[in-house]
This record gives structure tokens, C-alpha cells and sequence, in this order.
């Protein structure tokens, strides 16, 4: 009994100065906050800023639809899409947030992309990017299949942009660029 009273003793000082680690869990105490942090290796938190900030991330994708809008106006689907493309920023920052992974607040993308010549080549430019969306998600989901959040998040933007935003934007292409 007076065994497991020293133990707990050290373990709840350990824990009270911030000190005691959970590496297995990937926990991390932090002493300054007061709670627990999680930690991602280095591999699996670069394919999660690849989600969000690579060319075929979420932030290229809101930087696309953007100038698109900028060029013609508030047209669908882009209006639409737009706004659910900050919703998957939002997702991804949000796993950043919780692992402690930094990552640009700033869409790097914004101003740089041109929008296409015509709505036809935008629609295009739109069922383009979201295979190309689809494609990263399908060849990250292996290297975070450790992580259930993520893998959860991964396959919920994948399925927004197969199952919505693709058939969207094939249905603007057989309207010429609109509907």
C-alpha cells in the first residue's frame, strides 16, 4: 500500500510541474497551458500541410474558385463551392491546431491564380482540380491511417469533392461553365 501511495505521489508531482511525457500515445504535456497536446511525426504532419497547402490542397482549390469569382461573378457552382472549400481549410487547420503543427494562415495561393479565359474553361479547370483533389486524398489516406481524426477528416473532404463538387462542376461543363 505505501508502495502504490509513493508512486502515485511521483507520478501526480511529475504531472503538477509538467514534466511526464506520454511518448507511446503521442501526448505531450504542456506545462504552460495546462493540457495535453498531441504530436505528429514529422512525415504525417508534412502530408497534412500537403492537404491544405500544396497545389492540389485545399488553399489552391479556394485560391482557384476565388478568381474565378473575382473574373465573372457570383456564378455556380464556384459561389457555392467557394464556401465549402473554407469549410475544408477550416478542417484541416483545425487537426494543425490540435497536433501543434504550424502552417500558413495566410492562403499563399490568393492573387496568384488567374481565373480562365471562359466559364467553359473554368468548369473545366474546376472538374480538373477536384480529381486532382480527390487523387491526393486517396494517396495520403495510407500514411495517416495511424491517426482516426485524420483519416476521418481526409475521407470526408475526399468525399465532398467526388460526390459534390466533381458532378458540380461536370454539370457546369454541359452548361457551358454555369447553371
Amino acid at each position: 500500500m505505501k508502495k502504490i501511495l509513493v508512486v502515485s505521489l511521483v507520478v501526480a508531482s511529475l504531472l503538477v510541474s509538467g514534466v511526464l511525457a506520454f511518448a507511446a500515445g503521442g501526448w505531450r504535456w504542456s506545462a504552460s497551458s495546462g493540457t495535453a497536446r498531441l504530436s505528429l511525426p514529422g512525415s504525417v504532419a508534412s502530408v497534412v500541410l500537403d492537404a491544405l497547402a500544396g497545389p492540389e490542397g485545399e488553399y489552391a482549390a479556394y485560391a482557384t474558385y476565388a478568381a474565378i469569382l473575382e473574373q465573372y461573378g457570383d456564378v455556380q457552382p464556384y459561389a457555392n463551392i467557394l464556401v465549402a472549400e473554407s469549410r475544408h481549410i477550416a478542417a484541416l487547420a483545425q487537426i494543425l491546431d490540435r497536433y501543434g503543427v504550424s502552417y500558413p494562415a495566410e492562403n499563399p495561393y490568393l492573387g496568384t491564380i488567374e481565373a480562365p479565359v471562359t466559364l467553359a474553361e473554368a468548369a473545366q479547370t474546376g472538374v480538373d482540380a477536384e480529381i486532382a483533389n480527390v487523387a491526393l486524398y486517396d494517396a495520403q489516406l495510407a500514411a495517416v491511417s495511424a491517426y482516426s481524426d485524420i483519416v476521418r477528416v481526409f475521407s470526408s473532404l475526399r468525399a465532398a469533392s467526388l460526390e459534390a463538387h466533381l458532378p458540380a462542376f461536370e454539370l457546369a461543363l454541359e452548361n457551358g461553365g454555369s447553371y
